[in-house]
């Protein structure tokens, strides 16, 4: 399927003028709270690869994402090729950060409060995060071999600006199937007029929350005593 949004354009302006994409993304068959009752449906990463013109490295660029209250925050990042992000320590007790699904194997290693650690993702994918001391803590790093993307706001709202030209449109929503975001993806082409897509709905039936291992590939066996890596902290 193609969204068209065809005008005579200038050649001056298609190479110097980008044009904004809009629309907005419906979040279904969710079991979430947030989402079935309050209707938040932030989270959402869309991302555009041109397609009609040779690839070039997008820009690199530095991230944070912190530790805080036992929560990765933010919880969806989303970052460039090449780019570094730190993960700061703002708890008053040990984290230990990794991940050890196929975007990108890392593991910061055990670290104190006020401490940061520094990792560079080479390659494009989704990088799952977690804690090694903490299994309720989670979050997603996507990396992209584009410039092109945007998450959505909490009523599901989202903007790029691209130089005009032909793209691959995709989406990515942690809570839905490879499949179904695998049928979402479009092929849009841009002028240098502003474009408003048609409503993009992502349907959450098929997830499952599974319950991951940890960084030996074990289970988290109990709920952890911060006091054994940082004595006195009282929960």
């Amino acid at each position: 399927m193609i969204w068209h949004s065809l005008i005579c354009f200038s050649l001056f302006a298609a190479l110097t003028e980008a044009a904004t994409v809009s629309g907005t993304v419906e979040l279904r068959d969710s079991h979430v709270a947030s989402v079935s009752k309050k209707k938040d449906f932030s989270g959402v990463v869309i991302s555009a690869v041109r397609v009609d013109a040779p690839p070039t490295a997008p820009p690199t660029g530095h991230a944070v994402m912190l530790q805080k209250g036992k929560m990765f925050m933010p919880h969806i990042l989303a970052i460039t090729t090449g780019s570094a992000v730190d993960f700061p320590n703002s708890d008053p007790i040990f984290h230990n950060a990794f991940s050890s699904y196929d975007g990108q194997i890392f593991d910061v290693g055990l670290y104190p409060p006020g401490s940061s650690k520094s990792v560079r993702f080479a390659r494009p994918g989704v990088v799952r995060v977690f804690c090694n001391i903490h299994p309720t803590m989670s979050a997603i790093i996507l990396v992209f071999n584009t410039p092109y993307f945007a998450q959505t706001a909490t009523d599901g709202s989202f903007q790029l600006d691209l130089p005009p030209g032909e793209y691959d449109l995709s989406v990515f929503h942690e809570r839905a199937t490879e499949q179904a975001l695998a049928g979402l993806t479009r092929r849009i082409v841009v002028t240098d007029q502003s474009v408003r897509l048609p409503p993009i709905t992502v349907s959450e039936a098929g997830w499952l929350l599974a319950a991951h291992k940890n960084k030996y590939g074990g289970d988290y066996t109990s709920p952890p005593d911060d006091r054994v890596f940082y004595p006195g902290v009282r929960n």
